[in-house]
C-alpha cells in the first residue's frame, strides 16, 4: 500500500463527530467539550448540498465501484470540514476557523493493490473553500462540485499516488437518513447528525495510478453528514456499509462499538425497488447487528479487522465480504489513526450476491479519541 505523499486527515466517520488527531489539537486550542442535541429541521436543498460551517463537522463521502475491459475497481473520494471554535474570534484573515481536509483512494482487484493519497489546507484566500449554497469543494486542487442545473458531482484528484476524474449522475431521489434526515449515532440525543445519501449514483470517467489510466463505468454512493456531536464515552469505533443493489435497491447499516465488542448503538436504512414501487424503511435501535465471521491481520498496524460480516437487517440477513482484505488506510500522519475501509460485496440468505458496497471499520488498531 503506497504511502501518502502529505499528511492529512483520512477518516471519514471520524466526523460521526470529528477527526481524532486533528481535533485533538485544536480541542486544546479552544474546542469545547460538549454539544448540544440537534433538532430536527426540515433539509432544504440545493441549500443543503453545501457547507453549514455553525456545526463543528462535516463531510462529503462518495464510494462506488467500476470497470474497463472486464478489469474492477473500488474507488472513494472524500472531503471534509472541521470548524476551529479556538480561532472564530480573531480577526486575521489568515485565521484557520475552518480546515478542509481531502482522502481518494483506488482498490485494483487485478493488481491485489490499494491506492491512496491525502491533502489538507485552511479555507481562506488562495486555500481551500467549502461554499454553503451547494456542494463547491476545493482542497489543494482537488475538488469536488455539483452542477446545480443538471444535479451531476464531478470529482477531480490529482495526486502523487493516484488520479480521478469521475462524474456522477443521479436515478435515484435523495435518501434521508433516521428520521427525516436526523441521525442517532449513541444513547444520548445530542449524539447525532443530519444525513442524506445518494445511492445508485451511475458513474463515468477516467481513474489512473502509476502511468497507468483507465476508462470506466460503474456505481457509485454519496454521503453528506454534518454535526455538532461526539463519540459516546463508552464507543471505541464503529462498523459501517453502504450497498448499492444490483437491481436498484440500497442498504445502509452501521453499528457504535465498545471495547469488548458489543454494540452500543446501530441503525440504518433499506430502500426497496419491486413491483410494488420505491419503499424506505429505516431501521430501529437493536433491528441491526453485525456478526464477524473472518478476520484479517494487518502487517503494518499489526489490527485484527473482520473482513467478513453477517449482518442482520430488518431487510434480510447479508453476507458481506471484503474483495481485497488489505483495504487499510494509514492516516496517522494527521489524525493518527489506522482503520480499514475498502470494496466488499454483499450477500443475500439465499447464498445470492445481490450487490456492491463499502465496509468501514474503525477503532481496531487503537480506540478512536475525538
Amino acid at each position: 500500500m503506497t504511502q501518502p505523499a502529505r499528511p492529512v486527515h483520512g477518516l471519514r466517520r471520524a466526523l460521526v463527530l470529528g477527526a481524532p488527531a486533528a481535533l485533538a489539537a485544536l480541542t486544546a486550542a479552544g474546542l469545547p467539550t460538549g454539544a448540544a442535541a440537534l433538532p430536527p429541521r426540515r433539509l432544504v436543498f440545493p441549500r443543503d448540498h453545501g457547507a453549514h460551517p455553525e456545526l463543528r463537522t462535516e463531510w462529503w463521502y462518495i464510494t462506488g465501484h467500476a470497470e474497463s475491459g472486464g478489469r474492477r475497481f473500488g474507488f472513494q473520494v472524500t472531503f471534509f470540514r472541521s470548524r476551529v471554535d479556538g480561532t472564530q474570534a480573531l480577526k486575521s484573515r489568515l485565521a484557520a476557523r475552518q480546515l478542509l481536509f481531502a482522502h481518494a483512494a483506488i482498490t485494483d482487484l487485478a493488481g491485489q493493490r490499494l491506492w491512496h493519497d491525502q491533502r489538507i489546507a485552511r479555507e481562506g484566500p488562495g486555500g481551500a473553500r467549502a461554499a454553503t449554497q451547494d456542494t463547491d469543494l476545493l482542497v489543494d486542487g482537488w475538488s469536488l462540485r455539483r452542477d446545480p442545473a443538471s444535479g451531476h458531482y464531478h470529482a477531480r484528484i490529482r495526486g502523487d499516488a493516484l488520479a480521478m476524474d469521475l462524474r456522477f449522475e443521479p436515478t435515484q431521489a435523495l435518501l434521508l437518513q433516521g428520521r427525516e434526515g436526523l441521525s442517532r449515532k449513541g444513547p444520548q440525543p445530542e449524539q447525532a447528525s443530519y444525513y442524506y445519501s445518494l445511492p445508485q449514483l451511475a458513474a463515468r470517467g477516467e481513474l489512473g495510478f502509476q502511468s497507468e489510466r483507465f476508462a470506466v463505468t460503474g456505481k457509485a454512493w454519496l454521503d453528506h453528514e454534518w454535526s455538532e456531536a461526539l463519540l459516546h464515552p463508552e464507543a471505541v469505533g464503529w462498523d459501517w456499509i453502504g450497498m448499492n443493489y444490483h437491481d436498484g435497491s440500497a442498504l445502509t447499516a452501521f453499528r457504535l462499538r465498545r471495547r469488548d465488542g458489543s454494540t452500543l448503538w446501530s441503525g440504518g436504512s433499506f430502500r426497496t425497488r419491486n413491483s410494488r414501487g420505491v419503499q424506505t424503511f429505516i431501521a430501529g435501535p437493536g433491528e441491526v447487528e453485525f456478526s464477524p465471521q473472518r478476520f484479517w491481520t494487518s502487517p503494518l498496524s499489526r489490527a485484527r479487522y473482520p473482513v467478513e460480516w453477517i449482518v442482520r437487517t430488518p431487510a434480510d440477513f447479508y453476507t458481506v465480504r471484503a474483495l481485497l482484505d488489505a483495504q487499510e488506510m494509514d492516516s496517522r500522519a494527521s489524525t493518527g489513526a489506522l482503520y480499514w475501509e475498502g470494496l466488499s460485496e454483499l450477500v443475500d440468505s439465499n447464498g445470492q450476491p445481490v450487490g456492491l458496497g463499502y465496509l468501514e471499520m474503525t477503532g481496531y488498531a487503537a480506540p478512536l479519541r475525538l
